[in-house]
């Protein structure tokens, strides 16, 4: 299987100490991608004459080293660092240069005279910290261990244990929508950005269950096609099928939330394992694939900030400029403001950069509230969250009042580590990104097909570049709601923790 095939091709990279003339190829390749992308900036403002673009140049052609190799086929298609330089080559690269060719920044805040400055000092702590990143991996390969267990699962005990999940989940569900007036009731609650946390108070360990049918479901199938000879279980058309079956349950188990994560991370999370234990994805596909995504969160944009009348898009397509007023949702909101953190942590070192800022270092506060979401709230008082952070630093001391003024803005690991300790520390939170990548892809190494754990490989992975744009609190809450039910089921599902014999590692 291709399985075995990558792995043996992963070693062999690991043991390289030095650049190997393939890796030479996908250097000058990067290079070549980002000289031609910054040539056609160049040609189209004169906003790009100018000191930041050495930074954003060399942080693209680093980090687009392994965004070419993920292009070229040389890892997997879920390999994480391989993923990490695709989504990487846009955050630190594309991202700042469509910042300033498309004048994008955050509202309610007066910006720095010269903003393209501070894109260029954050995109030179960047750097620093993708340098970082390649030292804890040229280090980790050098010293990793390889993984010799092998979890089988009793398909049979796994098959039961589902169905009956599958009842209580839709049970839950069933019961959330009662208690909030029926589908329109949820909806008009769900997408009420006033009150959003007072109409959902209370849900929050029901959402944790209940969404899991979706992703419960398809590894019930995947588990079974896994193991039929059957060829029309690993057709396009049956496997197509399937996944839009899976993507009407996304919406329907939590997709009409409002949370656009919920549904796009679970159809990546799909797609892996279909890739993993079906048959593998092509490039082609995932290119299908991405246009579909973007277009799914641009009009979930829509329904996120105006609930049902995002159906005026159905009645009137020219309603969509008039929606994009509205809601403030167009294209480079949605790539910039959700998909990058250029213009929030370039003005949020402008701001602690600021002789007279008044801003008190959190010292690691926002990540020990991260793991107080795990805590029901009826146990304890929570603590202040990055919220309370995140909306001092970038407005000023005091400027914080829960519910009627709040930043909602996600930081990324650099940005939340220089909420914390500064910006000195920003290059450094990339050995935690370094380490997150090289473990989880230890594991696309290690782990032999069928291992029960390749269940949860795809989730696992996607977070590893996402990590970028997160926070720890949103890391935190998102893997426990969406792994915790379905890792129960696969654990007690399990007929054995095997030791894999000395010639298989």
């Amino acid at each position: 299987m291709t399985m075995t095939v990558m792995r043996s091709n992963l070693r062999v990279q690991h043991r390289a100490g030095a650049m190997s003339g393939r890796d030479i190829e996908s250097l000058v390749l990067s290079v070549y991608a980002c000289a031609l992308t910054l040539t056609v900036f160049v040609a189209l403002s004169d906003q790009f004459w100018h000191w930041f673009v050495v930074p954003v140049a060399m942080s693209g052609i680093l980090i687009g080293i392994d965004a070419v190799d993920w292009m070229r086929g040389r890892v997997d298609l879920f390999d994480p660092i391989g993923l990490s330089g695709a989504f990487g080559w846009f955050f630190f690269f594309f991202a700042p240069l469509l910042t300033v060719a498309t004048g994008y920044w955050l509202i309610y805040v007066e910006p720095p005279a010269e903003r393209r400055d501070w894109l260029g000092w954050m995109a030179l702590l960047n750097l620093l910290g993708l340098i970082v990143y390649r030292g804890v991996r040229l280090i980790y390969f050098q010293r990793e261990r390889r993984i010799a267990t092998f979890w089988n699962i009793d398909r049979k005990r796994f098959y039961v244990l589902g169905a009956a999940a599958l009842v209580v989940t839709a049970f839950l569900q069933i019961y959330v929508y009662s208690s909030l007036g029926g589908i329109q009731g949820f909806i008009v609650a769900a997408t009420d950005q006033r009150a959003i946390r007072q109409n959902l108070q209370g849900f929050g360990q029901v959402f944790m269950i209940s969404e899991s049918f979706p992703i419960i479901a398809l590894m019930m199938f995947v588990v079974y096609a896994s193991n039929q000879k059957s060829p029309s279980y690993r057709s396009w058309l049956v496997l197509g099928i399937v996944l839009l079956i899976y993507f009407a349950l996304k919406i329907f188990f939590g997709g009409l939330r409002g949370s656009r994560n919920n549904t796009i991370w679970g159809l990546f999370w799909a797609m892996g394992l279909i890739h993993f234990w079906i048959r593998p994805i092509t490039r082609k596909v995932v290119l299908i694939g991405w246009i579909f995504l973007i277009a799914f969160m641009y009009v979930y944009g829509f329904y996120k900030n105006a609930g049902l009348d995002v159906m005026r898009l159905i009645e009137d397509p020219t309603a969509r400029v008039e929606l994009e007023r509205e809601t403030r949702r167009d294209l480079p909101t949605l790539l910039l403001g959700d998909l990058g953190r250029s213009d929030v942590q370039a003005f949020l070192l402008y701001q602690l950069a600021r002789p007279d800022s008044d801003y008190e270092y959190a010292l690691g506060r926002t990540y020990v509230s991260a793991f107080a979401v795990l805590i029901p709230r009826s146990l304890i008082e929570r603590m202040p969250s990055k919220t309370l952070e995140g909306t001092e630093a970038l407005y000023g001391k005091g400027s914080y009042i829960p519910i009627d003024f709040e930043a909602s803005q996600l930081y990324g690991i650099a940005g939340e580590a220089m909420l914390n300790f500064g910006f000195l520390a920003a290059p450094v939170s990339f050995i935690i990104f370094g380490l997150a990548n090289c473990s989880v892809r230890r594991w696309l190494s290690g782990l032999a097909p069928g291992d029960a754990r390749l269940l949860f490989f795809p989730f696992l992975s996607l977070f590893c570049f996402y990590m970028l744009a997160c926070d720890l609190e949103n890391i935190v809450f998102d893997v426990i709601k969406n792994v915790a039910t379905p890792l129960a089921i696969t654990v007690l599902s399990l007929s054995s923790v095997s030791r894999l014999p000395a010639s298989g590692q």
